[in-house]
């Protein structure tokens, strides 16, 4: 059994991890399964650049903020 502390943080089982096939360094998002229930989801990063690759067309930014933005790199 794992208490919430004070800074909402709890230690998951090791055991419960490796059954899930769930490592250190994996990207997670906890999503609510249902009241006093959370489920712990394996990201997907292939996904997520699907997902979000090319979203940014020149509309987002003014003309000239991204030349001047990479020009503050080269100081």
């Amino acid at each position: 059994m794992s208490l919430i502390s004070k800074k909402n943080q709890i230690t998951l089982p090791v055991e419960a991890l490796r059954e899930a096939g769930l490592g250190a360094g994996d990207d997670v998002s906890i999503q609510v399964a249902g009241p006093g229930r959370l489920e712990v989801v394996k990201t997907d990063m292939d996904a997520v650049v699907d997902r979000y690759a090319g979203r940014y067309d020149s509309s987002v930014y003014p003309p000239g903020y991204l030349e001047d933005l990479r020009r503050e790199w080269e100081r």
